[in-house]
């Protein structure tokens, strides 16, 4: 257990230096990401949901020479627009952060979620420059109508690689929103909030949020 733990708590830095989470990011992204309308109706089950845009917003990204080359300011203007629809965001930060997310103050929590969004969106948008010959498979889905939580389970065929990333939905209202990412049995959360909790020990709530800021901007620099 003790193992697990380490392995998780230093896992968002060593996510970020393997293959498999660009590639899990570069799937997520394709579901959030595209300039024109969908070739077809978007099916509002969580499967049909993650099949149709991965299906339809991967051909638009791998016809975009503009992405494949790198744009990034091109990227994160299409994933800002495109995002809020398919995630909740906010979820992912308050889980990530665990108890001491009710130790932030209103304001604190809207920073934080804002700055943890942007880490992510400048992630995913250096991810989508290696969208190429990647397929997507989808494992059976079952569910029942009461529920409001699921999970959709794909693989990624990856230059002869299968790669395991699911995503986790909740319900709101009508629709199903992404919050959580899977790779290879690593959920995004739980990645993130040895981290966080981290970084709040050492240097309290505002100590995150300069952590997330700091982060952002050697990344700003770096594109």
């Amino acid at each position: 257990m003790k193992q697990t733990s380490a392995k998780l708590m230093t896992m968002p830095k060593l996510l970020l230096e393997l293959r498999y989470w660009i590639l899990a990011m570069m799937v997520l992204a394709t579901m959030l990401v595209t300039k024109a309308p969908l070739a077809q109706p978007i099916d509002l089950t969580p499967d049909g949901l993650v099949k149709t845009l991965v299906s339809d917003v991967m051909n638009s990204i791998k016809s975009d020479k503009d992405i494949q080359a790198g744009n990034v300011n091109k990227v994160m203007a299409l994933v800002e627009t495109k995002i809020v629809p398919y995630m909740n965001l906010q979820k992912t930060t308050q889980l990530a952060m665990g108890k001491n997310w009710s130790r932030a103050t209103p304001e604190q929590q809207k920073q934080i979620t804002a700055e943890f969004k942007t880490l992510l969106l400048r992630t995913y948008a250096g991810a989508l420059t290696q969208v190429k010959d990647q397929t997507v498979t989808y494992k059976p889905f079952r569910m029942d109508p009461t529920d409001i939580e699921v999970v959709v389970k794909t693989q990624v065929m990856n230059k002869g690689d299968a790669i395991q990333i699911d995503y986790r939905l909740e319900k709101s209202g009508d629709s199903w929103k992404v919050y959580d990412l899977n790779v290879l049995g690593a959920w995004l959360i739980e990645a993130y909030r040895g981290q966080f909790n981290n970084q709040i020990s050492a240097n309290g709530i505002d100590g995150l949020l300069k952590f997330l800021q700091d982060r952002n901007a050697a990344l700003a620099k770096a594109k």
